[in-house]
């Protein structure tokens, strides 16, 4: 019995010792800039956030360059304030112009700078999320933002690697946003009603047939009972015949 119980404590120290290393792997292979949530849709307007870790011990990361893919335009971007942080927008000019809400436009937002106060910034153990508003998204099926996070000391993390389909995660991986294909437009409401009615109707005669069907059941099996009844006293009151 007791060295069953050791052979369990053992089990159990080795399998906490595994978990912990696996955990550990998977936080520091984690620990980059990413963009949540990592999905949208074609056409669509979505809240996004660059949430960026500090990697270093000693120093605070006070500047985040957040770089729009040049293949992949967005015509709305738009910016929540983040307290201690400023953020500064530049344009480019686009060919062919980008439509929203019936309008043409000429630009479009091609990087996004949020830099600290003085004194401030992601401290080490830290992670500061950068909101962002974006729409409509183009039709492509990934958008790759390429950021580079500036460190008090100097140091710049450049988080630029795209990633290869089938390979590994590259070692400084850009965030990705997957875009699903946009669904096909929704029927009118005037349209939907009768056909949702319809769909009530099929329901409910359904479950009426199968009611019906119930019932006819309970009164073959009642009225088998009962014939069975029947012939079973038939049986009790003929006397029986004679030899």
């Amino acid at each position: 019995m007791i060295r069953l119980r050791r052979s369990a404590t053992v089990a159990a120290l080795t399998l906490a010792a595994v978990a912990t290393t696996v955990l550990g792997l998977a936080g520091s292979a984690s620990a980059h800039v990413t963009i949540n949530p990592a999905e949208g849709k074609q056409g669509g307007y979505g809240r996004f956030a660059f949430r960026v870790p500090n990697e270093s011990d000693t120093a605070s990361t006070v500047k985040v360059e957040v770089n729009l893919p040049e293949n992949a335009p967005v015509g709305s971007v738009s910016t929540m304030p983040v307290a201690g942080w400023t953020v500064a927008v530049e344009k480019r000019k686009v060919d062919p112009p980008i439509e929203v809400h019936g309008s043409q436009l000429t630009e479009a937002v091609s990087k996004l700078t949020f830099t600290a106060a003085p004194n401030g910034g992601v401290k080490p153990g830290e992670f500061q999320e950068f909101p962002v508003s974006m729409g409509p998204l183009p039709q492509v099926d990934t958008m790759v933002f390429k950021v580079l996070q500036t460190y008090s000391d100097g140091n710049v993390s450049r988080w630029i690697e795209e990633p290869t389909p089938g390979a590994e995660e590259p070692e400084n991986p850009a965030p990705v946003l997957k875009l699903a294909a946009a669904e096909n437009a929704p029927a009118s409401p005037g349209a939907s009603a009768p056909a949702a009615a319809a769909a009530d109707d099929d329901d409910d005669a359904e479950s009426g047939a199968a009611v019906a069907l119930g019932v006819a059941g309970l009164v073959a099996g009642l009225g088998g009972l009962v014939l069975g009844g029947l012939a079973f006293a038939r049986t009790r009151r003929e006397p029986a015949a004679k030899s």
